[in-house]
């Protein structure tokens, strides 16, 4: 006999619920809302449909991944750009460094308004 869920009513994964979550998920449907559209509690999905949650979404990142690659091989500068600072780890160098005269410390010198140079 199949456990019951917490309302009492047991669900029971079918091939064609464990395609639509691994479809759902794939496309980056929010779990709450793959849960609804089964009629099922989140707790629920996570339980019976972990494999297809996580695989739906491991083969997504997958494809996605696998076209900007070809993206930057191809000549794609700006995917191949971020494919370097995503997964190569390529960073800009934002920091600008200033130095006082003949690359020394930079002096500073305070003056008044009422002294006279």
């Amino acid at each position: 006999m199949p456990k019951t869920t917490g309302q009492g009513v047991a669900h029971i994964p079918t091939g064609e619920n464990k395609k639509m979550v691994r479809l759902l998920s794939a496309v980056g449907t929010r779990y709450e809302d793959i849960a609804t559209k089964l009629g099922i509690t989140d707790d629920t999905l996570r339980k019976h449909y972990k494999v297809e949650l996580d695989e739906g979404r491991i083969e997504a990142n997958a494809s996605v991944a696998q076209t900007l690659y070809q993206q930057a091989k191809n000549g794609n500068t700006t995917a191949a750009i971020f494919w370097l600072k995503t997964r190569a780890q390529w960073r800009e160098n934002d920091r600008l460094e200033v130095t006082g005269a003949d690359g020394g410390a930079i002096e500073t010198v305070i003056k008044w308004a009422s002294e006279k140079s």
